[in-house]
């Protein structure tokens, strides 16, 4: 929101919006009011990432990267449809789409953490290698054939 503050920043984004609600005015009155509400929300949306620019937020899951974005957007659209056209072809759409976004992202959880698992294996087992070899040599080095 501070970008808004800034004056040429802000024009543009009161320009987005007037143009994106001056189309909507040519939509017809007796439309359905979900549909005019999402409409008007998706304006307001697209209006802010296009002057805003989107908000980078901190990234707690490691393994959605910019693969996973595309995904959304499919299962963003195939929602979208839904809501513009309420058919059963387009309710199994939306049920497909879901079922792939679901599966690639429990892929990508898997494989990171199969990744973080083979990594954290090698760690203990150079740490364990690492301290019985030091721990024989240390015993060489210091025993004599009494001590042993």
């Amino acid at each position: 929101m501070r970008k808004l503050n800034e004056l040429e920043v802000r024009e543009q984004y009161q320009t987005e919006i007037t143009n994106r609600f001056a189309a909507l005015e040519n939509l017809i009155d007796d439309e359905d009011v979900n549909r005019t509400w999402e409409n008007i929300k998706e304006n307001i949306q697209t209006s802010a990432k296009e002057s805003l620019g989107l908000h980078e937020f901190k990234q707690n899951k490691p393994w959605f990267e910019e693969e996973c974005l595309g995904f959304l957007d499919q299962r963003k659209r195939a929602k979208m449809q839904l809501i513009q056209d309420p058919s059963h072809s387009n309710v199994d759409i939306l049920n497909n789409v879901r079922l792939e976004v679901s599966r690639h992202f429990r892929k990508k959880r898997r494989h990171t953490l199969e990744l973080k698992l083979r990594n954290l294996k090698l760690t203990i087992r150079s740490k364990t290698l690492g301290t019985c070899i030091g721990a024989s040599v240390t015993l060489r080095k210091g025993t004599s054939l009494d001590v042993i």
